[in-house]
């Protein structure tokens, strides 16, 4: 049991992992932007979004790494549960192939769990895999990926945890394909279903008459999405909006210029007004909740001659 003077940053969030699935079925939009560190997750909480989102093209751009299947099941799952003690909210993230053959994707999902996560998604790309908005892709037959799909659902120990296929074929074998390859993947287990590099609305009304389960929009910048807006994914009836890696490119923008100005001008006195200030990273960080913490804990004196 928590106690209940302890900071919040120093819990594990205690939410049952059924919120996501819950929440997913509401029928209202669910807004989830993609962390870039756990303190951007609790900023993502502080600014009244539905979940926090784990990027695979973020989590590899972290180590310096393209989006090519290089990061390892365990290096996402240690981000992840980094990520899911510093908020509240659930956190879904970006599983891959699921790193392997089905086993692979089966461990996988016990992994995720373990780090406290709320769902993940699995895609039919080969392995390694790339970018979902880069050209060149290519899928595993639709009977391997179905198989990925029953092996993560066999190994899922919480039925609430949630389990979202995600197809590429769009771009590979067309728009037909993956809504045959999405209902294929739903009748193998799949809770929702992610569809990659939708071209149009057209094809977002087609993929949401066509497949009965959640559905996501992949809102990502500089793609062969349109960057619809809440309103519009609304009335097409999609349940999440995810903007993966918005945060990571509005923060490497601000550095990259930062960085410029500083060899420039010689100093960073004219980015102050730019910079989140130190009063507001510390009520992020929750020095004050420590610092009670600590004054609790340690509010006693040795007796003389100890």
């Amino acid at each position: 049991m928590n106690d209940p003077g302890e900071p919040a940053v120093l819990r594990r969030a205690q939410l049952p992992l059924g919120v996501p699935q819950r929440r997913v079925a509401s029928g209202r939009l669910l807004r989830i932007p993609g962390a870039i560190n756990p303190l951007s997750a609790r900023l993502i909480q502080d600014t009244g979004f539905d979940a926090v989102y784990l990027s695979g093209a973020v989590l590899s751009a972290d180590l310096g790494l393209p989006d090519i299947g290089l990061t390892t099941s365990t290096e996402i799952a240690a981000r992840a549960q980094q990520t899911t003690r510093a908020t509240d909210l659930p956190v879904l993230i970006d599983a891959d192939t699921g790193f392997g053959e089905p086993m692979n994707a089966a461990r996988t999902v016990q992994l995720m769990e373990d780090a406290g996560l709320a769902g993940l998604h699995l895609e039919d790309q080969v392995n390694p895999k790339r970018c979902g908005h880069l050209d060149g892709k290519a899928v595993v037959p639709r009977e391997e990926m179905v198989r990925r799909i029953r092996g993560a659902v066999d190994a899922r120990r919480d039925p609430d945890f949630l389990l979202m296929a995600r197809t590429d074929a769009r771009s590979v074998e067309g728009l037909d394909a993956a809504i045959d390859r999405a209902k294929a993947y739903v009748d193998a287990g799949a809770d929702a279903v992610f569809p990659e590099a939708l071209a149009d609305i057209s094809e977002y009304e087609a993929f949401r008459e066509a497949v009965d389960v959640p559905l996501l929009a992949n809102l990502t910048e500089f793609g062969k999405t349109p960057l619809l807006d809440t309103r519009t994914l609304e009335s097409l009836g999609y349940n999440i909006a995810l903007y993966p890696v918005t945060l990571l490119r509005l923060a490497m923008g601000a550095i990259e210029d930062g960085l410029h100005t500083i060899a420039a001008e010689g100093t960073q006195a004219s980015l102050l007004p730019r910079m989140q200030t130190r009063s507001r990273l510390y009520e992020l960080l929750g020095y004050q909740e420590y610092s009670a913490f600590d004054s609790a804990v340690f509010d006693f004196t040795l007796p003389p001659g100890t």
